[in-house]
């Protein structure tokens, strides 16, 4: 283990802090160089493999004021969204293990249950916390430990997530029950936060010496003689009408909560006044907190577009990304959603907070009125774009795949039930890498086969990616999902012949649950791309293929060095793409009677995915099927390459143990094996 001394340089303040009460020491002047302390340590740190720089920068103020008032983790501080609990991190003992953020076996950037006491919970999904804090106080009070308070900080954009506003419907109810709500307000998420809440707030933001200017009237009128109370009265009726229209405070306080606000969120001595009047209330409080994301960080101020929200590794004294710039399967993405986008009006695009990290970002200047950002909402994402197709658009919905899990039923049913053309696009499928198990995209595929009538597909480069999304937003009958990984873009993966669809492939009939030709299939018999298969590698025309190894997506390139592998061994495979992975296409099911094993290849969970799809399509055929994919638990953080690499999922793993299964099918069958089970590389 790097020691601290090695990390966090000698002779700071910073070196001092070893736990929060290490900061109740500390006076006003060695808070502030504190402060300062910990953003040059977040750029120096965050710089070498990047993370969430620009969340942590706005609350460095935040989180030294919290541990000064609150007792963690007596006092659970739940972060949300947890990305912003860098700096918790830091004044919570783990300073000295930041050389090692993001990495296997390291720090993770999201709080960790594992690294320590005061990480109360694993959260990096946005909207959670306050349903997290009403369950912990209803259970303190149950234990009868009225002296401990949660506290809920939530910020870049969470709040525009229809959980959380559930979750104070019921904290406000419990008047006595002590949580105290932190609305880190910074008017960002990844880009400015939006919705008729968010202007609220954007109003307030513009006008921050409102409450200072009153104070100052309130005392100077106060000591008016004679006509001073009812001055003051007068005027204390005008500013709370002003705030009623500046913010909805009156809203807050209507549900039942305790408004403390707005503060600026980089005055320590002014948080720590008002988070001390919250905690002393023992009530549910609400503290609206204005800070600024990235501050401190010229570079990350100076970035219009995220605020240095999320960089890659980057150069700190620019801020430039240190790695070459490369096409990345995101990019394509956006590029040709724009080129369908000026041919079909009726195709729109929703974002969840997220347009830029999901490729919208041209799309929305291309065609502005054509792109909706619905907030940190993917549920209300899902079904306000069955809301649209019902009116006749085709809606894209782009998100990261680990955020599909929250809107499963509305894919299920405001979207498939209702048979409607809606294009999910899922960004990030699979293994992610750094971020770790709560953003690997690995259930999708699970999810997906669960759905009737939604057709899946998995692009395993750039034309293919171009072409299946042109396919999915021609489909009028049903919803459609493509996946594709975090990353740049492979070199093509050319087929070397297409296998057509057979007569039942392409479609799905809700009501007999049979498969149909496509809506707008030609009059001729032409199915089009559902069904299809294509061959990526095979042997030559005088010899069987003995295996088909079916890759789903970005496995293709993988596949094809399996098959070339294989092949110097001896074995001769046939490896295949099926493009529209789910519902498994016929053609493939015919096509596997004529080989010895079939063995399929997703970044998926192994269980419900597509290689359970596969076996469950030639069950009874005798050809035995060997699944490879993604264990069903969660993978901790580490480079995409490294974690297939250990899970068995590089081609020389794939190969050695295809070998071996090979050879034990040819003894099982009474026959000499010719083939050992040896390193296939």
């Amino acid at each position: 283990m790097v020691q601290r001394s090695e990390v966090v340089p000698a002779g700071t303040v910073l070196s001092r802090i070893a736990t929060p009460a290490d900061l109740r020491a500390l006076g006003p002047d060695e808070l502030d160089a504190l402060a300062g302390e910990i953003r040059d340590f977040l750029v120096q740190q965050v710089s070498r493999r990047g993370g969430h720089l620009g969340p942590n920068l706005g609350v460095v103020e935040l989180t030294l004021a919290l541990h000064r008032v609150f007792d963690s983790p007596s006092d659970p501080v739940l972060f949300d969204t947890g990305h912003q609990a860098y700096v918790h991190k830091i004044v919570t003992g783990r300073a000295g293990d930041f050389d090692r953020l993001r990495t296997r076996g390291g720090l993770s950037g999201y709080p960790n249950r594992a690294e320590s006491p005061h990480d109360w919970i694993e959260n990096s999904h946005a909207s959670t916390s306050l349903s997290y804090a009403d369950g912990m106080a209803k259970a303190f009070a149950l234990r009868g430990e009225h002296d401990r308070t949660v506290v809920a900080v939530i910020g870049d954009g969470a709040l525009t997530g229809g959980m959380a506003w559930e979750a104070l419907n019921n904290i406000a109810a419990a008047k006595d029950r002590p949580v105290v709500v932190v609305l880190n307000d910074n008017g960002r998420s990844y880009a400015p936060t939006i919705g008729g809440m968010a202007q609220k707030m954007a109003a307030l933001r513009l006008r921050p010496g409102y409450e200072q200017m009153l104070a100052q009237v309130k005392a100077t009128v106060e000591r008016t003689p004679v006509v001073g109370p009812p001055l003051y009265s007068g005027l204390h009726a005008a500013k709370t009408a002003v705030k009623d229209w500046l913010l909805p405070p009156a809203m807050f306080s209507d549900l039942g909560l305790k408004y403390v606000g707005p503060i600026d969120g980089h005055d320590i001595a002014g948080l720590e006044l008002a988070l001390s009047q919250a905690r002393g209330f023992r009530g549910p409080v609400l503290v609206h907190v204005l800070t600024d994301k990235g501050r401190g960080y010229a570079p990350a101020e100076q970035d219009d577009a995220e605020l240095m929200h999320s960089p890659p590794a980057f150069d700190p004294a620019t801020g430039q990304p240190v790695a070459a710039a490369s096409t990345t399967w995101t990019q394509v993405f956006g590029r040709e959603l724009v080129r369908i986008g000026t041919v079909r009006p009726d195709v729109v695009a929703i974002t969840a907070a997220m347009a830029g990290p999901t490729g919208l970002q041209p799309f929305g200047r291309a065609f502005g009125d054509r792109l909706f950002d619905v907030g940190i909402a993917e549920q209300h994402a899902v079904a306000s774009a069955a809301g649209l197709a019902l009116g006749g658009m085709h809606p894209v919905v782009a998100v990261y795949a680990t955020f599909l899990n929250r809107a499963f039923d509305q894919l299920l049913l405001d979207a498939a039930m209702h048979r409607l053309p809606v294009t999910v696009v899922l960004d990030r499928a699979g293994v992610t890498g750094e971020d770790g198990p709560s953003h690997h995209g690995m259930w999708d595929l699970s999810l997906a086969a669960m759905v009737p009538g939604l057709r899946v597909a998995a692009p395993r480069d750039a034309v293919s990616l171009a072409a299946e999304l042109d396919e999915a937003v021609a489909v009028q009958d049903g919803p459609t999902l493509l996946r594709f990984p975090k990353g740049a873009v492979p070199a093509p993966v050319l087929a070397v012949r297409r296998i057509p669809p057979t007569g039942i492939d392409a479609g799905f009939d809700a009501e007999t649950g049979a498969e149909t030709a496509p809506a707008g299939a030609a009059a001729d018999g032409e199915l089009g791309p559902f069904g299809a298969i294509d061959v990526l590698a095979e042997p030559g025309p005088d010899r069987a293929a003995e295996v088909l190894l079916v890759a789903v997506g970005a496995f293709g390139a993988t596949a094809v060095e399996v098959a070339e592998r294989l092949a110097a061994q001896g074995i001769s495979v046939r490896a295949v793409d099926p493009r529209w992975v789910l519902p498994v296409p016929a053609a493939l099911v015919e096509l596997a009677r004529g080989h010895r094993l079939v063995v399929t290849l997703e970044d998926g969970g192994r269980s419900g995915g597509v290689g359970a799809a596969v076996a469950d399509a030639l069950a009874g055929t005798g050809v035995p099927v060997r699944i490879l994919g993604l264990p069903q638990q969660f993978l901790e953080p580490a480079p995409r390459a490294e974690l297939l690499r250990d899970l068995g999922l590089s081609a020389q793993a794939i190969a050695r143990g295809i070998t071996e299964q090979i050879a034990g099918l040819t003894e099982s069958t009474g026959g000499t094996a010719k083939r050992v089970a040896a390193d296939a590389g």
